[in-house]
């Protein structure tokens, strides 16, 4: 089966004192394009994540956040009484040696201080809080590639409903193609007709005319954008991994029904390859999309 590179994925870990979240978006691009957003705690370990992102994802525009709510109860700010005690020390020297008495509200402005307040201490990645933090990435990407295959499967029926539809339409130009051949007949030979009694090399003519209609047949192009139209449904069962493959099918089946187009004079084998045309524009549009 086929997966999209239009993906979301989201997973949390409860850990002692805070919730680790981890969210991962992709879109499509021709290869892996990935930007990350991770908390300070966790930078040391971008390699392996940008890593562990490559193998799964293979392709696409990816972002990556990894951020920390820590509870309310660990991000209480406690006080640094040593620097409030020095800064008290060095305002009480000033103010003797100055005459500048000491000011009554002098606690909320030493607490304003630098360093007077601490609300986080030093922390360390420990190997088990990782542990955790790595199985929460592991499960925000699986929700990712379940999405991409919900949207893989999406796109391959509406693959497979638009092949069948060029498929159907290719056939219907044949009874046009036969009645074609009959009627650039029928024009030479009326236009012969009109210029009387002129003498002419009827072996030359008829030879000239099968050359005429060979330019014009298109057998070998049906062919061809048949076994497109059947190479594609095959990339299209053989699995992931196949978005520029498809690409390329599609491109060659454009060139099958141009050429098909070039050599339909008439009308409604014209409209039938404008409607051809017009189904492998959306193919086109949504391959682009398949990783």
């Amino acid at each position: 089966m086929i997966q999209s590179m239009t993906g979301y994925g989201k997973a949390v870990a409860a850990l002692e004192g805070k919730k680790v979240y981890v969210e991962i978006k992709s879109l499509n691009s021709k290869a892996l394009d990935l930007s990350t957003r991770i908390a300070p705690l966790y930078r040391e370990k971008e390699m392996q994540i940008r890593q562990t992102i490559a193998k799964a994802l293979e392709r696409g525009k990816v972002d990556f956040s990894l951020w920390v709510e820590k509870n309310a109860a660990t991000t209480v700010a406690s006080i640094n009484q040593a620097a409030v005690a020095d800064y008290y020390a060095q305002v009480s020297a000033l103010s003797a040696a100055t005459g500048i008495p000491v000011p009554a509200d002098i606690l909320s402005t030493l607490l304003r201080m630098p360093d007077a307040l601490a609300t986080t201490e030093a922390e360390e990645l420990t190997e088990a809080e990782w542990d955790v933090v790595s199985r929460t990435i592991d499960e925000a990407i699986a929700h990712l590639v379940d999405f991409r295959k919900q949207e893989g499967a999406a796109l391959e029926r509406k693959f497979n409903e638009k092949v069948d539809n060029i498929e159907a339409l290719l056939h219907s130009i044949e009874p046009y193609e036969t009645s074609r051949v009959e009627k650039i007949r029928q024009r030479i030979a009326d236009s012969l007709q009109k210029l009387g009694d002129v003498t002419y090399d009827a072996g030359r003519l008829e030879q000239e005319m099968i050359y005429y209609i060979e330019k014009l047949d298109i057998n070998e192009e049906k062919q061809r954008l048949t076994n497109h139209l059947n190479y594609f449904r095959e990339t299209l069962r053989s699995g992931q991994g196949q978005g520029k493959k498809l690409g390329f099918i599609a491109q060659e089946m454009g060139r099958e029904i141009n050429t098909t187009g070039s050599k339909s004079n008439q009308a409604e084998m014209q409209n039938i390859v404008v409607k051809m045309k017009d189904e492998l524009e959306q193919i086109k549009e949504q391959v682009l999309n398949v990783m």
